[in-house]
């Protein structure tokens, strides 16, 4: 699967396009759609639109991957927008090891959506913007819901 234009504009919509370097609300030096520096990478005179998007299409592909590897169910097209954001903005290796990924692939898509609600906290606190987002996902998720695995 890949992620769809509704998917795109939700995390262009959290993220927000910078085209300096800054720091983001845990402090790591992001640039573009939340891009999140990494090792030997250096944009000292900023990045254009075009170049945000070229490396959050990278990004974004790096998400998707990680869902095929790590996601053992069938999903529908928002479920699987919802979580291309969800591993976006947190990562894989969080949702590896959560409890959102163990209930999804036990089948139980309710409790797996409901599981993205716990994740709107930076640095021990409560993030409003994180809670909004994670509520947004949560209306993708639930978008065409597979709610029975027998019958889809």
């Amino acid at each position: 699967m890949q992620l769809s234009e509704a998917g795109l504009g939700l995390l262009k919509r959290f993220e927000g396009f910078r085209n300096r370097t800054y720091l983001d609300v845990v402090g790591l030096p992001t640039i573009g759609y939340g891009h999140r520096l990494l090792a030997g990478e250096s944009f000292p005179d900023g990045m254009s639109e075009p170049q945000a998007s070229e490396l959050l299409a990278a990004d974004v592909l790096t998400a998707e991957l990680a869902i095929g590897r790590l996601v053992k169910v069938r999903l529908t097209q928002g479920q699987f927008d919802a979580l291309v954001d969800f591993v976006f903005n947190l990562g894989a290796g969080r949702l590896a090891a959560s409890t959102l990924l163990s209930k999804l692939n036990a089948g139980d898509y309710e409790a797996a959506g409901e599981q993205l609600r716990r994740w709107d906290h930076a640095g021990g606190k409560e993030i409003a913007g994180l809670k909004s987002r994670r509520e947004a996902e949560c209306e993708l998720w639930r978008s065409g819901a597979i709610r029975d695995q027998s019958a889809a």
